[in-house]
């Protein structure tokens, strides 16, 4: 029988999984699911590749703790799948830092250098780690392997990457990373699937969701992006701030006597699109509101959107493509529509039959720029890069 991998995509509150087979040239999925640690009743809920119920669990509070759920994965694929089948784990592991271009083995002293960029990702990281900890418990000889979302922006320019500050910063790893690098590595391949002529073409693909970024590409290669350091930078997202004078973090501290933790927590979970509109995180519950908050938040959110845009289209010198992933961007029509009439002045327009029904391409005819919605899938791009490397390995 063919080898699996196990992929693990952990958020702030629920860990998305799939299970995918490796033998043919693409990775297969099998089953895909949910892990829930958070909630009142933690549970795990399995899908078949065509969404079909396969499984699900819950457990009481006291008992989610020491890996009962991770455990429940695993027995499930052993019963389902057959033993002995399963070769490995793929994390997403958001920040990488100076050294990480490409997918690893983890190893306790690996895991100890990812642990130590927390700083750089204090909301994500430890999300990210907390998995590989518990496999590590309960599995300890079944491999796990580290794929980084800041890794695709890896070969940024100076220009780009470089920050206005002494250089000794830098030195130290100070600098931009950008992030969301396995959703655009995953859209990037199928817009050269769905429409090869663009591959080497001037492209922005944007990743709107509860997080957000943009990312500029060059013959299929990352040139810029908004996020920077840290993931809080760029553009508005849903609980985040993104770029902001930094005299309004020094405000904070000196005049409103907040603290180095007070400040992160506004900044990581009270800003945003929460924090203008007072209302909701949820792109969803602000579009359906009739609260000025509420419509405030959503103008703002697409002004910097289409902003960001823009400078990106700098870095690009023109825009021949724009394309829309994430939450937000896969399925707001009403946030696709308002940014493509934002970039009138640089060609975009969008056929409103074909945003209202959210077709792959929505470009009208007349649109310099070609415009696509392309779902995007972090999990398959994990188990492409897991399965290379244990190719790799297996030939060594």
């Amino acid at each position: 029988m063919s080898d699996t991998v196990l992929v693990l995509n952990s958020g702030s509150s629920s860990i998305k999984f799939g299970l995918f087979e490796i033998a043919a040239a693409d990775p297969i999925l099998l089953c895909k699911g949910q892990l829930d640690e958070h909630e009142a009743k933690p549970g795990l809920v399995v899908k078949s590749a065509a969404g079909e119920d396969l499984f699900e669990t819950r457990k009481d509070a006291s008992d989610a703790g020491g890996g009962h759920l991770f455990a429940e994965v695993l027995a499930f694929i052993e019963d389902r799948f057959g033993q002995g089948r399963l070769r490995a784990v793929g994390h997403r592991i958001v920040h990488g830092g100076p050294d990480h271009s490409g997918p690893i083995m983890l190893t306790d002293e690996v895991t100890m250098r990812l642990e130590a960029l927390t700083p750089l990702a204090p909301l994500h990281q430890p999300r990210c780690l907390a998995p590989v900890h518990t496999i590590s418990a309960i599995r300890p000889a079944l491999t796990q392997i580290a794929c980084f979302d800041t890794a695709y922006h890896h070969s940024l320019a100076p220009a780009v990457s470089r920050f206005a500050i002494p250089r000794r910063f830098e030195a130290r790893g100070i600098r931009r990373y950008g992030f969301h690098g396995l959703s655009f590595e995953y859209v990037a391949r199928r817009l050269a699937e769905i429409a090869p002529e663009l591959a080497s073409k001037r492209t922005i693909i944007a990743h709107l969701g509860n997080g957000a970024s943009l990312c500029a590409l060059r013959d299929g290669r990352s040139v810029d992006t908004t996020m920077g350091l840290t993931p809080l930078d760029g553009l508005v997202m849903g609980t985040r701030c993104g770029a902001i004078d930094p005299g309004v973090l020094l405000y904070l501290q000196q005049h409103e006597k907040m603290s180095v933790e007070d400040v992160q927590h506004l900044l990581y979970h009270q800003s945003g699109l929460l924090g203008v509109s007072g209302l909701s995180a949820d792109m969803r519950t602000l579009l359906a509101s009739r609260e000025p908050a509420a419509r405030e938040a959503v103008d703002l959110f697409v002004f910097r959107a289409a902003q960001e845009i823009a400078l990106m289209a700098t870095t690009l010198e023109g825009l021949d493509c724009l394309v829309f992933t994430g939450g937000i961007g896969e399925h707001a029509k009403e946030i696709r529509s308002a940014i493509g009439e934002r970039l009138a002045w640089l060609g975009v327009r969008i056929d409103a039959q074909a945003n209202d029904a959210t077709r792959e391409r929505i470009s009208d005819s007349d649109s310099s720029v070609d415009v696509f919605v392309i779902p995007t899938n972090e999990e398959m791009t994990i188990a492409r890069h897991c399965a290379a490397l244990l190719r790799e390995q297996h030939a060594a």
